[in-house]
């Protein structure tokens, strides 16, 4: 190699060492930006510790809620996450439960354990979705209505549930979920106080794997035993009680979780109810009226409340949650792309510039420099392409602001809301945020890549999600 190859070799090294550092040093810049808002959200707007005074403050004017649960194959957990609804604590709400086309028994179920009866109930089909094969009621819980529909997916089956509904806002909830009593109560608290402007309150979503539940009702919160669960705990604790509370302090949030969110019916109904060709209906949804609203210079808001409650259950195979986590970066991937005059653009204010930022640089550049980073930069440095303090300097951006986010994370938990009742949980957890860098991060990057190859080929559809069912 002659010495002018050789220096364009090595300039080469640098500069692609030095876009994977830079990358993943702005991602932590963000991720410590976000910790930091959290916690002075939390510590300047504690949640209200009790029921009661929430119901005093809040019952009287709270508006009536449709709770919208889509339910596909969902035999094994649909039983006791309509217990929890039916027992939440909160004035006025109906449950509409849309079997959207099951092929086992999750109907069936419904109808030996509710005492359905067909009703008729006329509904505009303001927002399209597929045939509605027949409306039902229960004889038992006047609350209880049950929706089955030819098969369309969930978005499909949401819209039905949205024409079906007659509340001024809905709730979209997975049938696998369960919500704590208050959680409706603590979560509509924003459409309370600032009617006028709030159009959409997303709430936290927690693992319920190695809980204890009990006809409908978290009776005891416990630590999954799987490996894989626990990750996923620390993870959930990161990316709602951390990144989804400053975004939306910052007015620049870009998701509410399909699995527990409230929306004003009207504002989604003039968008077009949820979008039916993409995997990622949520955050489509969100970044719909984000759009809407400020394209018609509206004032609006869009807020997450940490304390609302939902349980949900997590993959505990590899198989499941890399099918789950490359749908998940498939279906942002795809709403980034069909809104990238967002990008950037000062017009659609901070969630163009910081939200769609943020987009761009954690889900589409972060898994492929970091990727590129364990591969190349060892590599470069037994080379002797790069020097030893390149190769530090990556695992310090890699390894130790990875572990100081998640950390801080669980120390916001245990200092604000305190709902890990065992000292040796959050001793657990600790050991867990630690040890998810070395294995597990790189694995979740692998599938968020196998995402974006998903998306390159314009995969469709979901995949198999296998369910084991809450335990007591």
């Amino acid at each position: 190699m002659t010495g002018q190859a050789s220096d364009i070799l090595i300039a080469s090294a640098h500069y692609v060492t030095l876009f994977i550092i830079s990358v993943g040093l702005l991602q932590n810049a963000m991720y410590f930006a976000q910790l930091i808002l959290s916690g002075h959200e939390l510590s300047t707007n504690p949640p209200v510790r009790r029921t009661a005074l929430l119901w005093k403050r809040y019952a009287d004017l709270a508006p009536p809620i449709a709770l919208l649960s889509p339910a596909y194959n969902e035999e094994l957990t649909i039983i006791e996450s309509v217990r929890s609804m039916l027992s939440l604590e909160y004035p006025s709400f109906e449950i509409i439960v849309i079997n959207d086309g099951s092929t086992d028994k999750t109907l069936e179920r419904l109808k030996e354990e509710f005492d359905l009866k067909p009703v008729s109930r006329a509904f505009p089909q303001t927002v399209d979705h597929a045939p509605v094969r027949g409306i039902y009621k229960s004889a038992r819980q006047s609350r209880l209505i049950v929706i089955d529909k030819e098969n369309g997916g969930k978005s499909d089956a949401l819209n039905a549930g949205i024409n079906i509904s007659r509340a001024p806002i809905f709730c979209s909830m997975d049938a696998d979920s369960i919500l704590e009593p208050d959680a409706l109560l603590r979560a509509v608290a924003p459409f309370v106080d600032d009617p006028s402007r709030v159009i959409a309150v997303g709430g936290t979503v927690r693992l319920a794997n190695g809980c204890r539940i009990e006809n409908g009702r978290l009776i005891e919160v416990g630590m999954p035993r799987n490996p894989l669960a626990l990750f996923q705990v620390v993870e959930y604790l990161r990316a709602f009680l951390m990144a989804r509370l400053a975004w939306s302090k910052l007015g620049a949030i870009t998701i509410i979780s399909g699995t527990f969110g409230l929306f004003k019916r009207s504002s989604v109904l003039a968008v077009g109810g949820y979008s039916k060709d993409t995997v990622g209906e949520d955050m489509e949804l969100v970044i719909k009226l984000h759009r809407h609203f400020q394209r018609a210079d509206k004032p609006y808001r869009i807020a997450y409340v940490p304390q609302p409650v939902c349980w949900t259950e997590a993959p505990e195979t590899l198989k499941v949650l890399g099918r789950q986590r490359s749908r998940w970066h498939r279906g942002s991937l795809e709403t980034f792309f069909r809104h990238t005059d967002m990008f950037m653009n000062p017009r659609y204010g901070r969630v163009g510039v910081l939200g769609f930022g943020n987009i761009f640089f954690v889900d589409i550049l972060g898994p492929l420099a970091e990727l590129l980073g364990y591969i190349l930069i060892p590599l470069l440095t037994f080379t002797g392409l790069l020097s030893i303090d390149y190769l530090l300097a990556f695992l310090a951006v890699s390894f130790t602001f990875g572990i100081a986010v998640s950390v801080g994370s669980l120390a916001l938990e245990e200092v604000e809301l305190k709902r890990f009742p065992h000292a040796r949980d959050l001793v657990l957890l600790m050991c867990m945020a630690i040890l998810e860098n070395f294995g597990y991060r790189q694995l979740s990057n692998i599938w968020r890549i196998v995402g974006t190859v998903e998306f390159l080929r314009r995969k469709k559809g979901w995949g198999v999600m296998t369910r084991k069912g809450f335990k007591s």
